[in-house]
C-alpha cells in the first residue's frame, strides 16, 4: 500500500508541476493581446463578402467603400498600442514561450511583431524562441520570410505574398497584382517547408492566400512593377 500510494503522489506531483510553472496572468494578458491582434484583420476579411459589408459599413457608420481604410485605421492603433505593450513585456521575460504562458499564449508576441515594422530587431529573439521550443518553428521561419521579403531578398519557404500594381499584358493597363514572393531554390522549397513544419505545399499556401503561384526572380518583380 505505500508504495502504491507513492506512486500515485509521484504521478500527482508530476503532473501538476508543469502547470504551477504558467504565468496565470500574463497568458490572459497575451491570449488577450492576441484577439485584438485578430480583431480588425478578421473583420477586414469578412467585409469582403458583400452582405456581410453592408452590415459591417452600418455598425462602423461608414460607407462600404471606406469601410476596408476604416477598419484599418483601427488596426494599426491597436498594432501600436500592442507593440508597446510586448516590447515592455519582452524587456521584463524575455520570449515568453510555452513553458512560461502554455499554447497558443505563446504565440501572441509572435504575430504582434510579425505585424510591425520591428521585425528586424526582434527576429533573432524569435528565432531563439523557436530554437529552444519554446514557439513552433515555422512561425519563425513565416518571420524571416518576411523579413527578407521587406529587404527585397528571396524568401526560403515562400510564406509571404505581396501585393503591387502591374501591368496586364492583355489589357495593357494597370492593375493589382499578387504573387508569392520569389523564393530560393524553388525547386526545393516544398522539402524544407516540411522540414520546418508546414503541413501545405508552397502550392496549397498560395491557393489558400488567393494568389496563382509562378516561380518568379526578383528582377522579374521588379520589371512587373509600375513606378
Amino acid at each position: 500500500m505505500k508504495i502504491t500510494f507513492s506512486l500515485i503522489l509521484f504521478a500527482v506531483i508530476s503532473f501538476s508541476a508543469p502547470a504551477q510553472n504558467i504565468n496565470v496572468q500574463l497568458k490572459k494578458e497575451l491570449d488577450s493581446i492576441y484577439v485584438l491582434d485578430q480583431k480588425y484583420r478578421e473583420l477586414m476579411s469578412i467585409a469582403q463578402q458583400p452582405k456581410k459589408a453592408d452590415s459591417l459599413s452600418k455598425i462602423y457608420n461608414v460607407p462600404k467603400e471606406n469601410l476596408s481604410n476604416r477598419l484599418w485605421t483601427f488596426q494599426s492603433d491597436v498594432d501600436e498600442s500592442n507593440m508597446k505593450r510586448i516590447e515592455a513585456i519582452v524587456k521584463q521575460y524575455g520570449y515568453p514561450g510555452e513553458s512560461i504562458v502554455g499554447s497558443p499564449a505563446n504565440e501572441a508576441v509572435f504575430y504582434v511583431i510579425q505585424h510591425s515594422e520591428k521585425i528586424d530587431q526582434y527576429l533573432p529573439l524569435v528565432e531563439k524562441a523557436a530554437q529552444e521550443k519554446q514557439l513552433p518553428f515555422k512561425l519563425y521561419a513565416m518571420m524571416q520570410d518576411r523579413s527578407l521579403m521587406q529587404n527585397e531578398k528571396e524568401q526560403i519557404y515562400g510564406t509571404q505574398a505581396s501585393g503591387f500594381s502591374a501591368v496586364n499584358k492583355e489589357t495593357k493597363k494597370a492593375e493589382w497584382t499578387w504573387i508569392i514572393w520569389p523564393i530560393i531554390d524553388p525547386e526545393n522549397v516544398n522539402k524544407r517547408r516540411k522540414e520546418a513544419g508546414f503541413e501545405q505545399t508552397v502550392e496549397e499556401n498560395a491557393k489558400r492566400l488567393g494568389v496563382t503561384y509562378r516561380i518568379l526572380t526578383i528582377d522579374e518583380v521588379n520589371k512587373m512593377k509600375v513606378r
